[in-house]
């Protein structure tokens, strides 16, 4: 009789301990989970913070996190944070306790390795009572897009006609600058008058700003990116690697033309994840601008939607009648004949083509 008593004892107080941790664990907990930035470069570190609170008046006995993320975040965490990498994605797992009334904050050191769109939905939790019989899990919304672009190359990884590129640009605009065409602003220097003081920019950076100006005569540029590895190739990129790259090269002559207010365009011949086109943008001036294009190419998927030489065939037919010539750089792996016939249109018209071949790792053209 009395280890009936025992076993019925026992049970309730089971069944109590279930009532009282079990079932109310998840009550009052909150979890949010955020990014310092919500832009970056690709190779770029950002610090990810995640707070979690339980704002009861019970003890949480156990607490399991998990969340899916792409698997080109690499993190540098301890081992309080279990990680189960694949090819797409990587599952992060933490498990710990919580007094009543607690918040726990904790930071995470990530490298964004690849470009991309990345969107973050839920976070699965999971809670329990003492004796893990009893469990119940939720998922919560987080709702984080972070935005990674191609990674900006230096001028020693970039191939050499670049340098000469960026030369042509330079000479083919006037030294005197236009004080009506305003594209900026940038650092006071010594013989900058009093009337060129940006006061709102000084205001904002502390230091002494002036409004940049644009020069009388501009080259326009836009830079054409071809998804294809080669002419036979269509649909999915096989290399991703020369894709990769060769919007790095994009990326970084944007950023080049951006820093000294040169207008800047870009185009493409891949599928985009917002549109599902291939894309145009005109050039123009700006910071603004620049990362809009930025956003742009992270968005190319490696796809190829239209032959290189159909993208350059309508680019002739529109130059054709347009008035403003352009400064053409094309980032390839190669150029067919069909793609010189058009590069030749284009040339006719007065615009001018440097062809920027997407180098592999060791240098040599693809």
């Amino acid at each position: 009789m009395d280890l009936l008593w025992f076993i019925v004892v026992g049970l309730l107080l089971i069944l109590v301990e279930q009532a009282v941790f079990g079932v109310p664990v998840l009550r009052r907990v909150t979890y949010t989970r955020e990014f310092e930035k919500e832009r970056c470069y690709a190779g770029d570190q950002l610090v990810m913070t995640e707070k979690i609170a339980n704002e009861k008046r019970l003890p949480i006995p156990w607490l399991r996190l998990e969340a899916m993320m792409p698997a080109s975040f690499s993190f540098q965490t301890g081992e309080e944070m279990g990680i189960s990498k694949g090819n797409i994605y990587q599952n992060h797992q933490s498990v710990f306790t919580m007094r009543p009334f607690t918040k726990i904050s904790r930071r995470h050191f990530v490298v964004c390795q690849n470009r991309g769109v990345y969107q973050m939905e839920t976070v699965t939790m999971t809670g329990g009572d003492l004796f893990n019989i009893y469990s119940t899990s939720q998922k919560l919304p987080v709702s984080i897009a972070l935005i990674v672009y191609p990674a900006i190359l230096s001028d020693h990884e970039m191939p050499s006609n670049f340098e000469v590129w960026q030369g042509e640009l330079e000479v083919s605009r006037w030294i005197v600058e236009d004080p009506f065409l305003i594209v900026g602003v940038r650092p006071y220097g010594g013989s900058d008058p009093m009337n060129r003081i940006h006061w709102s920019a000084t205001a904002r950076t502390g230091d002494l700003q002036v409004f940049k100006q644009g020069y009388s005569s501009d080259p326009q540029t836009m830079i054409l990116f071809n998804i294809q590895e080669s002419e036979e190739m269509w649909s999915v990129v096989t290399r991703p690697e020369l894709a990769e790259r060769g919007l790095s090269y994009a990326a970084t002559a944007v950023s080049y033309a951006a820093s000294r207010g040169l207008k800047a365009g870009f185009a493409h011949n891949a599928y985009s994840e917002q549109t599902g086109t291939s894309v145009r943008i005109e050039a123009d001036y700006g910071s603004v601008h620049a990362e809009y294009i930025m956003q742009t190419m992270a968005e190319v998927q490696l796809k190829c939607l239209m032959p290189m030489e159909q993208m350059l065939r309508d680019e002739a037919d529109r130059q054709e009648d347009e008035e403003r010539k352009l400064d053409y750089l094309l980032i390839t792996a190669y150029v067919s004949q069909a793609m010189e016939t058009q590069l030749a249109r284009l040339r006719t018209a007065g615009n001018r083509i440097t062809v920027l071949f997407i180098e592999d790792k060791e240098g040599a053209n693809e």
